[in-house]
């Protein structure tokens, strides 16, 4: 058998056994018994040993050489390059550490789960001190191995060919105009009246209306579900797809768009490459490309006009029983949907602000990673910042502030950026659809969102990491990454009559 073909045995054995954690996982935020933590975070520290071991055996380096001099297609060859980054980033790892790090995470964010609704930032502190002393060195094998900064080495996890270089001279540019759209868009907010919907929503009527929402957008329920968590994700494999979202009584808003979004990331999983399913090549090409697919969805699309004249049935009839209530008309809802105001919660954010909650996130993980901040520095600085970018105050308030994610519980050091990255990956690929498809608005008030759908599978989901990030998002639109466009997006949205 070729070294190559012994590579593909092996990756699809790590696909089966990832499958299995990743539903593990996916049950143990939505569906476990509390107290059955525990064991389900040993057993998943079992199975992270042994995947670890499986990747980094020494005949995996020896086939990979071999490989290397095999005739392969051009296809194969994207396919053993990924497969050698993954192996190069994993083997640099010691078992024990693996081990170590899945333990601390999977505890800590079991537990933040009761310590945040109970602001209880003295326990969640100490177990966010073992989960950074953890990645910290991690990031510090990585850092030697690869020659580049500790958390360059954690962001090269999530965003391949991404530094930090790259990332302060982004952000830096949106921290340049950002100030002046947020403050526009708060005054053009407040001279601007709606009526909010009222509830109790029930749980139910919710869940249904967020059913039919994904259906709309293409969801496959015979590969795939929607369940309750803390925080709303989407987790398990390509082939059976978990999104969570969560539900108020209150507001029907947040969970509809969370669903909305995690559908952007299932719609990415469930369209993957099935040639090469199951193979590092089959994978999304970065955390920035797949939040790009759910920001697509979530603002680009759900939060466009045509799309909430759409829904707007689908709103009556789970919300109101038909009924036609003043709060639900069509210039109402859009003005609700087009709110900008600053607030503590980053997954409640509006499109202007958001950034500003991952710009603050990752000047702050970053000094973490680097040492030139301490956990205990972490309430402080937090607040500092949201009054410098926001004017807002989270002294004392934890839940509100630096306990809100859930990332630093599970050690994801490094993800944040993608976040904005992936908001600007949206406005550019819908900015290359409206040039190529120039009916796409009036399509999307129709109902025909197959062409949109159609259109991002040729040129993002279909090609999996057969391309680097900046190979493939010029292929698609013709151009590198290009953050004017996300900044022009939100000045014709926000800014503008």
């Amino acid at each position: 058998m070729a070294a190559y073909d012994k590579l593909v045995e092996r990756f699809k054995k790590l696909h089966r056994l990832n499958h299995l954690s990743a539903l593990a996982t996916w049950d143990q935020a939505a569906m476990m018994p509390s107290g059955s933590n525990q064991a389900r975070s040993e057993a998943l520290a079992e199975m992270s040993t042994l995947t670890h071991e499986l990747l980094t055996a020494s005949e995996v380096g020896d086939w990979i050489e071999v490989a290397r001099e095999e005739s392969l297609d051009d296809l194969q060859k994207a396919s053993l390059r990924e497969m050698e980054r993954q192996f190069e980033q994993t083997s640099v790892m010691p078992a024990d550490l693996v081990k170590a790090k899945s333990l601390a995470a999977s505890g800590c964010e079991h537990a933040w789960r009761s310590q945040r609704p109970e602001n209880d930032w003295q326990g969640f502190s100490k177990n966010l001190e073992k989960v950074l002393k953890l990645t910290r060195e991690e990031a510090s094998i990585r850092s030697e191995s690869s020659g580049v900064s500790p958390y360059d080495a954690m962001l090269e996890l999530y965003e391949p060919g991404v530094n930090c270089q790259q990332l302060d001279t982004l952000f830096g540019d949106v921290k340049q105009w950002l100030p002046d759209y947020v403050q526009q868009a708060t005054e053009r907010h407040q001279s601007s009246h709606y009526e909010m919907p009222e509830g109790p929503f029930a749980t139910d009527n919710l869940k249904a209306l967020g059913q039919e929402v994904m259906t709309l957008l293409g969801f496959d329920f015979n590969r795939g579900r929607l369940d309750v968590s803390a925080h709303p994700f989407c987790g398990g494999v390509s082939e059976d797809v978990r999104i969570t979202t969560r539900y108020r009584d209150n507001d029907f808003i947040e969970s509809l768009m969370g669903v909305v979004h995690e559908t952007g990331h299932a719609r990415y999983e469930q369209n993957r490459p099935a040639e090469t399913l199951g193979l590092p090549v089959s994978n999304g090409r970065s955390m920035g490309i797949h939040e790009g697919q759910s920001l697509f969805f979530e603002m680009q699309i759900g939060r466009s006009r045509e799309f909430l004249a759409l829904i707007r049935p689908l709103l009556l009839k789970h919300l109101t029983g038909g009924e036609e209530l003043p709060a639900y008309q069509l210039n109402n809802l859009e003005t609700i949907y087009r709110r900008v105001q600053p607030g503590f919660i980053r997954v409640e954010a509006d499109e202007v602000t958001y950034p500003a909650h991952i710009i603050l996130r990752y000047e702050i993980e970053k000094a973490l990673i680097s040492g030139d901040m301490t956990v205990s520095d972490l309430p402080d600085t937090w607040h500092e910042k949201m009054q410098q970018y926001l004017n807002l105050s989270t002294e004392g308030n934890y839940k509100d502030g630096c306990m809100q994610d859930i990332h630093w519980p599970l050690g994801a050091f490094g993800y944040f950026p993608s976040y904005t990255l992936g908001a600007m990956y949206a406005a550019q690929l819908f900015a290359t659809i409206q040039n190529t498809i120039p009916d796409v608005h009036a399509k999307i008030s129709s109902g025909e969102l197959s062409v949109i759908f159609d259109w991002l599978k040729d040129n993002i989901w279909s090609q999996g990491s057969r391309y680097s990030t900046s190979e493939l998002i010029t292929r698609a639109t013709g151009e590198d990454l290009n953050a004017s466009f996300f900044k022009e997006h939100l000045k014709a949205r926000y800014l503008t009559d």
